[in-house]
């Protein structure tokens, strides 16, 4: 894969939303429909898009997903791919997306507390189909809607990860995410020459040379939520800086 900038649709309460560093009640942006958000992305040049349900997350109830299965059925046919995560806690949870034609579940929680899910769903669904989110904090990485840290690292992990089968990895860095100050482009570097396959990044771009610093590390692609809901730069803005970075 080419270096691709992805939005990110996350939603609570049927809302999309952005949080500051994952915080229930800390939303810069509040917006009705996360349906039509989306479209709204795939028609200003996205070829995947990030739905996270910020409520499976958080208090392990998934509660948009009939709204990510509307998003699916309005998007898959506009040749989008589409990735998700919140609250997959299960091989029935992630089975039941990848059935409605979801592109990649992304497991954190679950894969932390149950590595053998991993394989298990890798083994039925082909590795590429499974992604494994490593949030990390404080040099850990977190679980459980950011709340809990665990005594492992990104590099530790992400290696126990594709031995098991996952087909990429989404490392988040949250000490900067949602802050709008800029990425910190070290532990993201660290865990790509750390593994083979591949990482996308996410938390704290800011502006458009953040992309750049991004894909520099040898990241396959980046999430973008906050930046693009608040105008930091425009979607189009992103794909041409990379575009034109080649």
């Amino acid at each position: 894969m080419s270096f691709e900038v992805i939005p990110a649709v996350d939603m609570r309460n049927g809302k999309c939303v952005q949080l500051v560093q994952g915080v229930p009640g800390s939303e810069m942006v509040s917006i009705d429909d996360p349906v039509a958000v989306a479209k709204d992305w795939v028609s200003q040049g996205a070829k995947t898009l990030h739905l996270i349900d910020l409520d499976g997350a958080i208090d392990g109830k998934r509660k948009n997903a009939p709204i990510i299965e509307n998003i699916v059925k309005e998007c898959k046919p506009l040749g989008m791919k589409i990735q998700v995560g919140g609250g997959i806690r299960s091989f029935e949870n992630a089975a039941e997306l990848l059935n409605i034609g979801v592109d990649r579940v992304i497991l954190s929680t679950a894969a932390i507390n149950n590595p053998q899910l991993v394989k298990e769903l890798a083994d039925e669904f082909g590795s590429e189909h499974i992604n494994v989110a490593l949030d990390s904090k404080n040099g850990k990485v977190a679980i459980d809607g950011w709340k809990k840290e665990s005594e492992f690292t990104a590099v530790e992990m992400g290696i126990k990860f594709e031995e098991l089968g996952a087909g990429s990895i989404l490392f988040t860095n949250i000490d900067t995410e949602g802050l709008l100050q800029g990425v910190n482009t070290a532990p993201t570097e660290d865990l790509v020459k750390s593994v083979n396959i591949p990482v996308i990044a996410s938390g704290g771009v800011t502006k458009l040379e953040d992309l750049i610093a991004l894909k520099n590390t040898g990241a396959k692609a980046v999430v973008v939520g906050s930046a693009l809901y608040t105008g930091k730069f425009t979607l189009p803005e992103a794909i041409n800086i990379i575009n034109e970075d080649l």
